[in-house]
């Protein structure tokens, strides 16, 4: 059997009596060259086709993309209309936005002073404090005053 084929024996497991066939066109991947999870850093990754998935956060990414670079810094975050935010800028509600568990709205238009921006909570990205509470919004309902 040639080391290319498609067919190929993985492993022969005695103690059970059972074969484990493995259908696959590359060379046979090993532990030792498989990289560490982007996202958590563990090294159970396994390869499925052309992904590298990592059981224990379920993150999944290409083996032939290129690494992402986290040392260029934190994001920028833009407003609707795509003007970038700072931290202390004002800003206005560009729609009336409801507030998840209470029956409380945040009017359109309401001027909010002194933002705080948030990297690490999703896509809710501007923290700030109104009129009716503190609360954790999306820039894209935002535009800068």
């Amino acid at each position: 059997m040639a080391p290319d084929s498609a067919l190929r024996l993985c492993a022969n497991v005695h103690a059970v009596g059972l074969q484990l066939l493995v259908f696959d066109k590359g060379p046979l991947v090993t532990d030792s060259t498989l990289p560490v999870c982007p996202q958590c850093g563990m090294d159970h990754t396994y390869p499925d086709g052309e992904l590298l998935i990592c059981p224990d956060c379920a993150h999944e990414w290409s083996a032939h993309a290129p690494a992402s670079d986290e040392d260029s810094g934190p994001r920028i975050i833009k407003d609707a209309h795509g003007t970038p935010l700072a931290d202390g800028d004002s800003v206005l509600l560009i729609k009336d936005l409801k507030v998840k568990g209470s029956s409380t709205v945040i009017k359109k238009g309401s001027k909010v002073k002194g933002i705080r921006l948030v990297y690490d909570n999703g896509d809710h990205d501007v923290d700030c404090k109104t009129d009716q509470g503190q609360f954790i919004l999306k820039s894209e309902f935002l535009k800068k005053a």
